[in-house]
């Protein structure tokens, strides 16, 4: 509230005229609620060579409790301890609303240095819940909380690594995340919080990555939002991972001499040709 709006609502309140520190009509230096109390007791004393202490301290005590008897004392309160724009209390000395120009100063003093609050983030919407517990997002949550490398995500979730990126990201908005910061820890607290993940989950620990910085094909992304991140290698050109839980492959036959095998991590085996005319050469 503004100063001259707390005024004019202490001056133009209907008891404003039956104030405790109104002047007396009969003495108009005494209180109206006590002729024996001069009105000096709520402000600075005007008496010549001033007053002995145990006589001040006796008026303001007598001050203090006819305000709290006052029909004005809030609004009486609240004005004194507005601020004006320069900073300060608008009435920085005498008694205001029951309280001493000490105790205005200490409140004004705690405001100036209390911390705010932080407020609870608001719960995203019902919608938004329901869209990320369907089937396809389920299945991305579940794997990441098993695994952390992007690709074996993409794999046990059963759709290819663009998908998962894409899934991950869209998680991020559904459960009100900031998908440029928000971590992978943070997304599945997120999804266990609002009970799209049983409580009972166990994540496989990563670090405070962002979630939606998954590697493509060039890592271009990831090393903006996380260039300390080792880069991971993505390769192109490999068929995208079944949708089904694949059946263990017999072992391969041996292999002529002249072939070497990359194994990923996927438990695939890439054979890849290389000229014979190399390996003659690296042999002599």
């Amino acid at each position: 509230m503004t100063t001259s709006r707390a005024l004019t609502a202490l001056t133009e309140h209907r008891h404003y005229a039956y104030r405790g520190c109104a002047p007396d009509p009969d003495q108009p230096t005494q209180s109206a609620a006590d002729p024996d109390l001069p009105l000096d007791a709520w402000g600075i004393s005007t008496i010549d060579g001033g007053q002995e202490p145990g006589e001040r301290l006796d008026h303001q005590r007598r001050a203090i409790d006819i305000c709290h008897r006052c029909p004005v004392l809030a609004a009486c309160a609240a004005y004194a301890n507005t601020e004006i724009p320069g900073g300060g209390l608008v009435e920085p000395d005498g008694i205001w609303g029951g309280q001493k120009s000490l105790e205005r100063h200490r409140a004004l003093i705690d405001r100036r240095s209390a911390v705010p609050v932080p407020a609870e983030p608001a719960a995203p919407p019902a919608g938004r819940l329901e869209a990320a517990g369907a089937p396809t997002k389920l299945a991305v949550l579940r794997a990441l909380a098993r695994e952390t490398d992007a690709e074996l995500v993409a794999y046990r979730a059963g759709m290819d690594l663009r998908t998962a990126n894409w899934h991950r990201a869209a998680l991020c908005t559904l459960l009100g995340l900031d998908k440029e910061t928000a971590s992978r820890d943070d997304l599945l607290a997120a999804a266990i919080q609002h009970k799209i993940l049983p409580a009972r989950t166990r994540i496989v620990p990563d670090g405070r990555w962002p979630i939606a910085a998954a590697p493509t094909t060039d890592g271009t992304r990831q090393r903006r939002l996380a260039p300390s991140r080792p880069i991971q290698l993505a390769i192109p050109g490999l068929p995208d991972y079944p949708r089904t839980t694949p059946t263990p492959a017999p072992a391969p036959a041996a292999a002529p001499r002249r072939h070497l095998a990359l194994v990923t991590r996927a438990v695939r085996t890439v054979p890849l040709l290389l000229p014979v005319r190399t390996l003659e050469a690296r042999a002599a």
